[in-house]
């Protein structure tokens, strides 16, 4: 079976982010790190210019999702993130 991110260019991972805030970026370089080694790609999202992401996130940034799902918040783990992108 063809991995429909390879077909599509889709970014398996996202991570909802908050100018200024530091776990955010050390999160993000987690993420990218995993991605390159992984050949997965990745996109961030600003909670600030969404008014429901902004509610629904505000105390948990930064939030990870893999393929949709939620995966992680505050920190990520790259053996976790490496293992949940192996999975599909």
């Amino acid at each position: 079976m063809r991995d429909p991110d390879a077909v599509t260019g889709a970014a398996r991972v996202l991570v909802l982010t908050r100018p200024g805030c530091h776990l955010c970026e050390a999160a993000v370089a987690v993420v990218a790190q995993v991605c390159a080694e992984t050949g997965n790609r990745y996109e961030t999202r600003d909670i600030t210019t969404d008014a429901d992401l902004l509610r629904r996130y505000t105390d948990e940034i930064p939030v990870t999702f893999v393929d949709g799902a939620q995966h992680d918040f505050w920190r990520v783990d790259p053996a976790r993130l490496s293992a949940a992108l192996a999975r599909h």
